[in-house]
């Protein structure tokens, strides 16, 4: 099955060091899943939350399709994503770590559905992500140096 990709999260990998990264379904209303079909919405500064037994999505901004009737849900309301409960405990187990966090890193389409993927995360500090930049930049002249070369 193909992805299509909807949405990615821009600053993830830089801002968080990732530990596991899980798929899940999320519950959408109404014309919801017109709105992503448009790819109009935005990943920046969402996370997961756990809410009991259960994972919601927060800040995930789907703005309102505008060929819908009346209604329109709030654009910003938290989405339940679907998970076994198998990954869910193990997902309660971890976060209770002191650190970790769930970020959702993109959304996309699999076979007609939405899906959400998530990250166990560690947050990195400051230091550690300007590292984390030059450590690309060097790799990225690398690579350009070797082209360069093999032309």
């Amino acid at each position: 099955m193909s992805k299509k990709i909807i949405a990615k999260n821009p600053t993830s990998r830089r801002d968080y060091d990732i530990i596991e990264v899980f798929e899940a379904g999320i519950e959408l209303k109404g014309a919801e899943v017109k709105s992503l079909r448009d790819g109009r919405s935005n990943l920046k500064g969402s996370y997961a939350r756990l809410k009991g037994s259960e994972i919601y999505l927060f800040g995930f901004h789907i703005s309102p399709y505008k060929q819908a009737a009346s209604y329109a849900p709030d654009p910003l309301r938290q989405r339940k994503l679907l998970l076994h409960k198998k990954e869910i405990g193990h997902l309660l187990s971890k976060v209770s770590e002191r650190g970790l966090t769930l970020i959702p890193l993109t959304i996309y389409f699999k076979g007609g559905l939405v899906k959400v993927e998530i990250a166990l995360c560690k947050g990195r500090k400051y230091h550690d992500k300007r590292e984390a930049i030059k450590r690309k930049t060097h790799e990225r002249e690398i690579n350009r140096a070797l082209r360069s070369r093999d032309r």
